[in-house]
């Protein structure tokens, strides 16, 4: 569903870069929140979580490649709204989005540089939007057990492409460049994207429900499903020899019992034992590779034919005043490496650059928002200190 330049006037383009450039800021708030908030019932640290989700900026720009048929010559694709958020959180989910658009548009010609404001606010703010709001409200009514995860994030995901496809219509119909009838765009548009939002949400509920059944404590949407495990733990004691004293058992050893206080003959009271982090070392690995897979491989294999909008616009001509995309003459236009005849190697470079790319630029957005969080956390106290030695 990338628009083009040309379809949407300056005017509302324009409207739509402030709307998205203010969402953007926000989110980069929130952003700090989220990941500030992974150490939180998971004993999950926000350094850990901000190459994760660069991972999923770079993992949605692969699979939005494999676009897959739904109709007669129409495909679809991922738009990764609702992905993104249940596995990292909505506003950070906003941002995995908008570094995939923008990578996609500045490298590949793929979305306009103008309509780059209509494309976050539909791609990535929308859809983003609609799927966590019903993502959440179907968690809270369903069991509290984790295919509970996957069902809604399949609904929430399903919902939010004829979302962002209606939102269209309405953008169409406020600066669209063309003179065509908005219900006869609306009909076709939200149509064709019920037909891609049912792919949208196998790959949705797929990739998430994988995700949940090995490591629950990396999506963001699963916390507060199950509470982490506790060990608590008390001295235990057991008669030993005559004058050999009280002797510790081997399984209160195994679990670190605190000895008595010196002094007093008293044991000091239970403590609860923090359940160590586990690295997601393993998760990242197998998402780059599968990222790689599905960019540099699978992608060759991908549905030929028009997507939704694609489509929709030429039958209703939308299209009338489409432009040449600025980036047009870019070596990775169009998603090959230019002057590379074998198309299948050309294009499976092209999806790896791109990962590459998407994954390190999607990075270090998050690690420098972290690091900026850890920042302000440290400085804090002190700013107190000195006021209140003022």
């Amino acid at each position: 569903m990338h628009v083009p330049d040309g379809f949407i006037n300056a005017p509302v383009s324009v409207a739509t870069g402030a709307v998205a450039a203010a969402a953007v800021a926000v989110s980069l708030r929130g952003a700090r929140r989220e990941l500030e908030g992974a150490s939180q019932g998971g004993g999950y640290g926000a350094e850990r979580t901000a190459p994760l989700a660069g991972l999923v900026a770079a993992f949605i720009f692969a699979v939005q490649m494999l676009n897959f048929p739904v109709a007669a010559g129409t495909s679809g694709h991922l738009l990764g709204g609702a992905l993104a958020a249940i596995l990292v959180g909505p506003y950070t989910g906003v941002l995995c989005v908008s570094v995939v658009l923008l990578m996609q548009g500045v490298l590949f010609a793929d979305g306009g540089l103008t309509a780059l404001g209509v494309n976050i606010t539909d791609m990535a703010i929308v859809t983003t939007v609609v799927a966590y709001a019903l993502f959440r409200g179907l968690v809270k009514v369903l069991p509290r057990r984790r295919p509970s995860i996957t069902v809604a994030a399949f609904v929430a995901a399903l919902v939010s492409v004829p979302a962002a496809a209606a939102a269209f219509t309405g953008l169409y119909a406020l600066g669209g460049t063309a003179d065509v009838p908005i219900g006869k765009v609306f009909t076709a548009m939200v149509g064709v994207h019920v037909l891609i939002g049912i792919g949208e949400a196998v790959i949705t509920a797929l990739t998430v429900g994988a995700v949940v059944a090995v490591r629950p404590d990396l999506v963001y949407g699963a916390r507060g499903l199950a509470k982490p495990l506790e060990l608590r733990t008390a001295p235990v004691t057991v008669p030993a020899a005559p004058g050999a004293g009280d002797v510790t058992t081997t399984a209160a050893r195994e679990a670190e019992i605190d000895e008595p206080e010196p002094g007093t003959g008293e044991a000091a009271p239970a403590e609860v034992a923090p359940v160590p982090a586990r690295s997601a070392r393993r998760v990242w690995l197998a998402g780059v590779a599968a990222a790689l897979v599905c960019a540099g491989g699978i992608s060759y294999y991908a549905s030929a034919s028009p997507d939704g909008l694609e489509k929709v616009a030429h039958d209703q001509g939308i299209d009338a005043k489409a432009e040449d995309h600025a980036a047009k003459d870019s070596p990775l236009a169009d998603y090959s490496v230019q002057d590379i005849g074998d198309p299948r190697l050309s294009g499976g470079l092209a999806g790896v650059i791109g990962v590459g790319a998407t994954l390190a630029v999607g990075t270090g957005v998050f690690v420098v928002l972290r690091r900026r969080k850890a920042v302000g956390s440290a400085d804090q106290p002190t700013a107190q200190t000195t006021g209140g030695n003022g």
